[in-house]
Order: structure tokens, then sequence, then C-alpha cells
């Protein structure tokens, strides 16, 4: 496996394809894409940002497989440092990687830029007028080869692009996101987020998403984050990034333990029309928005049993 993807990088990016020829010498932008053990993945997320005029910077975990060979075939430049959380590599990465562009895009091995995104991408950092601090991008998941794009899944925005500096990762163990000191753009195109994981793989990262999670959940019942400018500011009318952090922490946390994944499932797969994605749709629905968030429900109430007997209460 690890020669077949060696000398499937090697074909891709053959004379001159590979990511560091043509490039002029004016890059604006510098791409962030984190790797363990993707080489099945990593081809095609190269292959998607090739459009751009970028340094394209790979931060690997510590990786098995043929990842960092696959990495430096293509012309990225490949660093590894030791998996903490994804809040903490992320800023590892924004302050230790030598960035000396104006512009950072963050990618992980499993997401790929749509050509008409790369495109706006680099229209928007041409253009002379631009005062963004960063942009919000729109994610499809892909799921079982399947757009899951009902039951609230789509659209949904992240910030993954920001201005060198403007930029950090929220210190959160679970559903981190960038925050920016400065206004935000809107782009208008998409990119992917392939879940190409098997279930079982899959199932079992959300176990430990739930783990965290729950500990998240636990944590901000006790603290006061509200002055905290590297967080996300929960607002009803803020962007969809704060509106969906209002959601989630002021009405969906309100509801009782248990009760709410069922409401949650509910308000997805029938009146958010999550039954119109198919049989992908209606897996994906089933443990996304309801096994997942019972299993932290479950591990919740199981913490505060743990803290309870301790002498613990929460605010």
């Amino acid at each position: 496996m690890r020669d077949a993807c060696v000398l499937f990088i090697n074909n891709w990016y053959s004379t001159g394809d590979m990511i560091t020829d043509k490039m002029p010498t004016d890059i604006k932008l510098s791409v962030i894409i984190l790797t363990f053990n993707e080489e099945l993945n990593l081809p095609e997320c190269l292959a998607s940002v090739r459009a751009l005029s970028a340094d394209i910077f790979v931060v690997d975990s510590g990786s098995t497989d043929a990842t960092r060979e696959l990495a430096r075939a293509a012309g990225c430049q490949v660093y590894e440092h030791p998996f903490e959380n994804y809040a903490a590599q992320r800023n590892w990465a924004l302050d230790n990687l030598p960035i000396k562009t104006e512009w950072v895009l963050c990618l992980d091995a499993d997401e790929r830029l749509l050509p008409e995104l790369a495109d706006e991408i680099m229209e928007e950092l041409n253009c002379e007028g631009n005062e963004y601090s960063g942009f919000l991008i729109n994610k499809r998941t892909i799921f079982l080869g399947k757009w899951i794009r009902h039951g609230g899944q789509y659209p949904s925005y992240h910030l993954r692009l920001f201005r060198k500096g403007q930029g950090r990762c929220e210190n959160r163990l679970y559903d981190q996101h960038f925050v920016v000191s400065g206004s935000l753009g809107m782009l208008r195109s998409d990119y992917i987020d392939v879940i190409a994981s098997d279930l079982t793989t899959w199932t079992a990262r959300h176990n430990r998403w739930a783990t965290m999670e729950a500990h998240e959940i636990l944590r901000q019942m006790n603290s006061r984050e509200e002055n905290n400018t590297d967080m996300i500011k929960p607002k009803l009318f803020g962007n969809p990034i704060e509106r969906k952090r209002y959601l989630r922490t002021r009405v969906y946390q309100r509801f009782p333990l248990f009760v709410r994944p069922f409401l949650f499932w509910i308000y997805g797969y029938i009146f958010k029309l999550g039954f119109l994605d198919g049989a992908a749709g209606l897996i994906f629905h089933t443990l996304q928005r309801f096994w997942f968030r019972f299993l932290i429900d479950a591990k919740l109430y199981e913490l505060k049993r743990q803290d309870t007997k301790c002498g613990r209460r929460y605010l």
C-alpha cells in the first residue's frame, strides 16, 4: 500500500504539476492540513488545493502509513507534532509553522475544495478592497457516498480562511471553531467533508468525542467565559456559527437529559426533512442526531453521579 500510494501521488503531480511548481512569487495563502494515517484521503485533498497559489503545510501526528511520504512527494512542507486535541494541534500549527503569507486556510485531510471554491478564494484574496479578517465557508457532508443536504445538515458554515495572526481555534475539547478579531465575509461556494471511514471506525470516533463533549459541558457549567475573546459567543442573531452555538447551549441543553436527543432527531429527520436523504440519511441522522447525543447525555449523567459522590455541585 505504501509504495502504491507514493507511486500514485508521483503520477498525479507529474511533470510541471507538483504543488511547488509554477508558483507565483507573490503567494498570499498558506494551507494547513492536519493528518493522522490519511494515505487514502490525502491525495484527493491535495488535488483539490492545486488550483490555489499557496504554500502547503501538513502537520502529522505520528502516522504509521504513507501519509508523510505522500505529502512530501506532492511538494508539501511536512511537520510532526504529537496530538493532544484538535484545538491544541491547530493552534500549535498557527504558532509554529513558518507561515509567510497574509492568509491561512485550515483543512482536514478528509476535506476537499470544490473547483469553484478554489477560484472564489483566489478572487477574494486578490481583491484590492478586501477588508475582511476571515471568511465563512459552507460545508457539504458526504456520508456513505451521499450528500446529506437535509435535516439541518446543510447549509453548515465554518470559519476556515482568515488573515495570519487574526485567527485562533477556541479551546474546547469538542465542536471547536476558529475565532477571528475583525469582520467576517461569507463565500458562495462549498467545501466537502467526506466521511470515508467505515461505520465501526465512525462510531468509535464518536464514542471518544462523546466523552470529550460530556466533559466540555461540565466544564462550561462551572465557568464564565463570556469575556473570553477566543471563544464563540452564543448569539441568536449573530453569524451562523454564533447562532448554532446559541441554539446548542441556550436552547438544546435546557431540555432534560435523554429527552432532548429524541426531540433533536424528530426535529431534524421529520421537520427539517432529513428523510429526503434516503437510506444513508436515515443512518446518518439517527446516529448523529440521536445516538451520538444520547451517548453524550449518558456520559454526562455518569460524570455527574461520580462528581456528586465527591461532593461537587453544578451551577
